[in-house]
């Protein structure tokens, strides 16, 4: 595969420059997923388009019975303005691949046209996922309430991210826990506003979400466990319109990041008395809103040994750690939560070319060497399954 990946090289980074200079955002990707079926289509595969909206499915049917394999990748874009100044740059004002999803989408569409030149030794099936809205966290639920596990119901979930925390060459093959489950959080605080010269004629919201946000920063250093992890950021606060004014309302946003069920319920529970508790006693009341964005991304251990042997066969001369976590969320966890499998990273940077900022960044880019690198081993994790050894 990883000869055969090699070959696609040029093809692959002209792929990967033409969706980041058409970025899309979530439930957007029209273009995006227009290519991508005609694409599948050329192969032969079996393809379904509006599934989940704007997901596009192709299955590819092996020549002999075995297991189906599910293998996922994301297509949208941020709503963000690309401060790179490339000749592939976005040419969609506030719009940007600044997460590595065109890399995705090439590295499948490269992995479904290796494993076609293989139909005739193919033991099963391969299906083919490419989901539209996982910056939003809602992709991969509507695919699978549209039907994407089923006929032919998958037995296996593989994915990859390309990934610039690590450098292009390094390998997050990482069992159990890899990336946390997600929350959102809108807490609103009502008071009673009135002149900013008599404050103790009034009672302050804003004074009272400050007194909040500082108590929430003491949930994770003295409720949950030193041996587990867990994040309370507080990313959004709004409140009042003039200077001299206290307003009636004040407002914060943020999110909840955890691995383990059992510490989510802890610090939601705390999180609840903490906000209420604090704002009763500044003599006002708070409504909290709280909604599940993702799961933890839990990587099947036997799963993530399998591939880490057959990864070692065709690419000895990369770097596979098994301790790469992350606070980052994906759902993609909603597919393995389903049908166990392996979710790994790519490294993408290359910090001498500039080519290491963090994602989600207006400079964000990637050492195109990662899309020969994830294709190839993507390959190799279908074939664990697929292919006769």
């Amino acid at each position: 595969f990883r000869a055969q990946a090699n070959a696609l090289r040029d093809e692959m980074i002209a792929r990967r420059r033409d969706l980041h200079q058409h970025p899309e955002i979530a439930f957007e990707e029209v273009r995006t997923a227009g290519i991508v079926a005609q694409e599948l289509s050329k192969l032969g595969l079996e393809v379904q388009t509006g599934i989940g909206k704007t997901g596009v499915v192709g299955l590819l049917e092996g020549e002999q019975d075995g297991p189906t394999v599910l293998v996922r990748c994301d297509m949208d874009a941020l709503p963000i303005q690309e401060a790179n100044e490339v000749e592939y740059r976005s040419q969609t004002a506030q719009r940007m691949h600044a997460c590595g999803h065109d890399g995705h989408t090439t590295i499948a569409l490269a992995v479904a046209r290796m494993l076609t030149a293989q139909r005739d030794s193919l033991r099963g099936r391969v299906k083919f996922v490419f989901q539209p809205a996982e910056e939003i966290g809602q992709g991969a639920t509507a695919m699978i309430n549209d039907g994407v596990l089923l006929d032919p119901v998958p037995e296996v979930s593989l994915g990859l991210h390309l990934w610039n925390e690590l450098p292009v060459g390094e390998i997050g093959l990482t069992p159990n826990g890899m990336m946390a489950g997600a929350s959102m959080f809108q807490v609103e605080i009502s008071g009673h506003g009135g002149h900013a010269a008599i404050p103790d004629r009034t009672a302050d919201p804003v004074m009272a979400m400050a007194q909040i946000i500082t108590a929430l920063q003491s949930i994770v250093s003295r409720n949950v466990s030193p041996l587990d992890t867990a994040v309370v950021s507080v990313t959004r606060v709004c409140g009042g319109d003039a200077f001299n004014v206290i307003p009636d309302q004040a407002a914060f946003d943020g999110t909840i990041r955890t691995f383990r069920r059992e510490v989510y319920d802890l610090v939601v529970g705390r999180f609840e008395r903490v906000v209420k508790g604090t704002a009763e006693t500044m003599g006002c009341t708070a409504r909290i809103t709280l909604d599940a964005l993702s799961l933890p991304v839990i990587n099947d251990a036997g799963a993530v040994s399998r591939l880490r042997e057959g990864f070692t066969r065709i690419a000895p001369d990369l770097t596979y750690r098994d301790d790469v976590r992350t606070m980052a969320a994906e759902d993609m966890a909603f597919f393995l939560e389903k049908v166990p499998g392996v979710y790994f990273l790519v490294g993408s940077a290359n910090e001498e070319r500039g080519l290491n900022y963090p994602h989600h960044h207006p400079r964000f880019d990637m050492d195109e060497e990662a899309l020969v690198i994830g294709a190839s081993l993507l390959a190799s994790a279908v074939s664990e399954y697929v292919l006769p050894d």
